[in-house]
């Protein structure tokens, strides 16, 4: 049986009581995985759900085509990913990768159905977690329709700030026009414009915000908008802003 620290260094898991995290403790192995490492493939079968701890994060994509996709979503260590839908083999819809490179708990989703049957608090958290990451789905269909790239752009930084706790974020300029679903040459032109005004830095591979409080003024509200529903529904679980639980 495998010893988990006191920290879990993931909000899910934190939210759980004693007994449901007894039930789950013994089936999570400790996984590390560098950025890029692909978790599943559309199409392919889902076998495992992964619990990202302290800064990791993925992300959830769309592919179009060999070379292109989107990103849609961040999970980081307010969720987990490949659990939205549990029950059995069932085929993934997008593309999850590491996003930031870090620790993970991991579980087979064989496990996980079992001990959702076991606990129905156990399944009402993972029910009600269901219900905040279609709210972030929505929420960016929104967004994508109603706000300027820029602030976009801005809230999709202060999204990775808030998931891994830091401000100094491993991305490419290409990684991030995917995630904004644009060209990176337009991009280019906000993130020049970002850069002139000291709201952040580039180095190769690399996003560094010098000035969160002026990149959260520029952004959207959508992020408060889905902070607010994980409220509702998992009170503590949302990633604070700048915070590192």
């Amino acid at each position: 049986m495998q010893t988990l620290p006191e920290r879990l260094e993931n909000n899910l898991l934190r939210s759980l009581d004693a007994e449901d995290l007894t039930i789950l403790k013994p089936h999570l192995e400790d996984w590390q995985a560098d950025a890029g490492t692909v978790i599943h493939r559309p199409g392919e079968p889902l076998r495992d759900a992964f619990f990202p701890r302290g800064a990791s994060m993925i992300s959830y994509c769309v592919v179009f085509g060999r070379k292109r996709s989107v990103d849609t979503m961040f999970v980081g260590r307010e969720g987990a990913a490949g659990c939205i839908v549990t029950q059995g083999q069932l085929p993934a819809y997008t593309q999850a990768q590491v996003r930031t490179s870090g620790p993970f708990w991991r579980i087979r989703l064989s496990r996980l159905d079992e001990a959702r049957r076991q606990s129905s608090n156990l399944e009402s958290v993972f029910a009600r977690y269901s219900e905040c990451v279609l709210a972030q789905v929505f929420q960016s269909v929104a967004c994508d329709s109603n706000h300027s790239i820029e602030q976009r752009a801005a809230k999709w930084l202060l999204t990775a700030i808030d998931r891994t706790g830091g401000t100094n974020l491993t991305l490419t300029q290409e990684q991030f026009a995917s995630m904004l679903g644009i060209g990176r040459s337009y991009l280019s032109r906000v993130v020049h414009d970002l850069r002139k005004r000291g709201i952040l830095e580039t180095r190769r591979n690399r996003i560094i915000v010098q000035k969160p409080d002026q990149l959260r003024a520029l952004a959207c509200d959508c992020d408060t908008a889905v902070s607010r529903h994980f409220a509702t529904l998992l009170k503590g679980v949302y990633a604070n802003k700048g915070s590192g639980r």
